[in-house]
């Protein structure tokens, strides 16, 4: 198969390069920088800086990953610009060149997260549920797919993942947060109370390729582990594995004070379910966060 991947250079689009080309898939990646994507994706991987250059060489699926990253600083006007035009202009570009084809993939896989959802508070959110408040991530989740989802008028099947926090060894949330934890000086967000849908990054690189393989799948599915856990059970989870105290609470007036709107993130949550994903017939490696955060940290 070939596929055609944007945000390759990611942390989940780097593993994903790495999973198809061991499993004999040809790759090409959408990108801003194509001559780093060899190097970055793996040497049999094609880099393309605009898509025409594929006009005669039109791939079996799209996955549409980019995405500026959303977290990394606070929302300004100009930052959330950027989010928007990283996510849902570069969508459109892709919509434009693909009802210009005259043959098309069969499937588009795009990107969400479930922050989709807003701050679910107590509820447990399955993709039956519409979003729960509104924020700038829950606004900026929802144009994403519905975006995505004009792909079907074009005859794609279009599948939406809607990703937790991907655990790492090598980058993304956790690496973040792995230097204060080391030094023994993490501990929960706020109140700790806020609900941390997450996942391993093995499975979600597992349950894309499910997806992407699997005829039937099409609408939004929750790319989270069966068992989300609070904020505060996390930070203790954590600092289990590096053998560290885990008690030092990070002030929630200090986080909006600091960050302004993106505190959201990080002050609210979501207790979102795979449910879908499981009556696929799905099958998580890493279903509670202990063994998850041993595998990736733990002294093996």
């Amino acid at each position: 198969m070939h596929i055609l991947l944007t945000g390759g250079s990611g942390l989940i689009g780097r593993a994903l390069c790495r999973h198809w080309l061991a499993t004999g898939h040809r790759l090409t990646v959408w990108s801003r920088t194509p001559e780093r994507i060899p190097e970055l994706c793996g040497s049999a991987v094609r880099g393309i800086g605009d898509l025409h250059e594929l006009d005669q060489d039109v791939p079996d699926a799209v996955v549409n990953l980019a995405g500026a990253p959303i977290a990394d600083r606070p929302w300004t006007r100009k930052r959330k610009a950027l989010l928007w035009a990283s996510r849902i202009q570069l969508t459109e570009q892709l919509l434009t060149w693909l009802e210009a084809l005259p043959q098309r993939p069969q499937v588009l896989l795009s990107g969400s997260a479930v922050g989709w959802y807003g701050d679910g508070g107590e509820r447990e959110l399955d993709e039956q549920h519409s979003p729960v408040s509104e924020d700038f991530a829950s606004q900026l989740c929802g144009a994403w797919e519905e975006t995505a989802l004009r792909a079907e008028t074009l005859g794609l099947r279009v599948v939406l993942l809607r990703t937790g926090l991907v655990l790492a060894a090598d980058g993304g949330f956790l690496q973040r947060l792995l230097p204060p934890f080391r030094l023994g000086l993490g501990g929960p967000i706020g109140a700790g109370r806020q609900w941390m849908p997450w996942i391993h990054l093995q499975d979600e690189i597992a349950l894309i390729d499910f997806l992407l393989h699997h005829p039937q799948a099409r609408g939004p599915y929750n790319a989270c582990a069966p068992q989300p856990v609070r904020n505060k059970a996390f930070a203790q989870a954590l600092g289990r594995v590096l053998r560290r105290p885990a008690f030092l609470p990070l002030p929630s007036l200090l986080l909006r004070v600091g960050l302004g709107e993106l505190s959201v993130l990080l002050l609210g949550g979501q207790r979102a379910v795979p449910r879908r994903l499981l009556e696929a017939g799905f099958r998580f490696s890493f279903t509670d966060l202990d063994s998850a955060l041993d595998d990736l940290l733990g002294p093996n």
